[in-house]
């Protein structure tokens, strides 16, 4: 990021981060209320922590009889890595410094259940990526994709402010993301199709049903992402074995989403051409499908 600009607007994105890692703790609410990158796994030979505790816990899945909820035998844990890139100290200096994680886990400890223990991370890793990691049940986003998604918005000729407000957005949904896969294996949901695609449908359930006009910007901004990167790549043999769908097919899903959670409120997705009217008939039902889906797999698990 140009160097005037981090000093003339860095305090005012502090508070931005700040909003994107309180969603850890509007998470809590999401999924303790009664009704209701573009991250990748990290490479094979990425240099990441194993924890020697790695095997399954034995009571991972237990129901207590009495009240039907799982039994919380983990906690969301906070790590800090020092950071090797100059251009990210102050950031990661101001995000310790104000605890940032600390509360969040803290937040979604007393309102969620786990079978382990789960990670969430912030750090410079090299790569533009944000992943959860299997291994040792990490959640990270890099800050290389922050600065990614900046770029981008810039790209379009955005000015600074309103590039970095979209970048916080497109994070959010970026993290809702990977909470997805993480919950997926910690819970050990069943997964009927492609599992980012889930992840993605996650994020956007959350964003919707939660988070108001802020989740909806979430949403869009990741669909904003979606439809530049398509725009400036032509995919080649090693997008289309992704595990990920195409940008332009995680484009126009989340649009689907959005569409579907009100058509008369986001008809102009539609109305603009956004959207084609043959998938916009079917929206509704996707959305409705995708809450009902979500909302009875994390039930088990909120804690009253």
């Amino acid at each position: 990021m140009p160097r005037k600009i981090q000093k003339q607007s860095f305090r005012r994105n502090l508070l931005n981060l700040s909003a994107v890692l309180a969603i850890f703790i509007v998470i809590t609410a999401c999924v303790c209320r009664d009704d209701r990158e573009s991250g990748r796994y990290p490479s094979e030979t990425a240099n990441q922590s194993v924890r020697s505790d790695a095997a399954e816990p034995s009571v991972s899945d237990k129901t207590n009889n009495s009240t039907g909820k799982k039994n919380d035998n983990g906690d969301f844990l906070i790590e800090h890595i020092p950071v090797q890139n100059q251009r990210y100290f102050e950031v990661d200096r101001q995000v310790k410094q104000e605890k940032l994680l600390e509360r969040a886990a803290d937040n979604l400890n007393r309102n969620l259940s786990l079978p382990y223990d789960i990670t969430l991370r912030t750090k410079d890793c090299g790569e533009v990526n944000a992943f959860y990691d299997p291994r040792d049940r990490s959640i990270t986003i890099c800050y290389e994709l922050m600065e990614h998604f900046y770029k981008l918005f810039k790209s379009t000729g955005l000015a600074d402010q309103p590039a970095y407000d979209k970048m916080f957005d497109a994070i959010r949904f970026a993290f809702l993301h990977e909470l997805g896969h993480a919950v997926i294996d910690a819970y050990k949901l069943p997964v009927i199709g492609n599992e980012e695609d889930a992840a993605d449908r996650c994020s956007s359930y959350i964003c919707l049903t939660e988070l108001g006009d802020e989740g909806v910007r979430a949403v869009m901004a990741a669909a904003d992402a979606f439809a530049i990167e398509s725009k400036i790549r032509t995919p080649d043999s090693r997008h289309m074995a992704d595990e990920h769908l195409l940008q332009e097919q995680r484009f126009y899903n989340t649009l689907c989403m959005i569409y579907g959670s009100d058509t008369n409120k986001y008809n102009f997705i539609v109305k603009e051409n956004y959207l084609p009217k043959e998938r916009a008939v079917r929206c509704p039902n996707e959305f409705d499908r995708t809450v009902q889906s979500w909302s009875s797999l994390f039930e088990p698990w909120r804690k009253d």
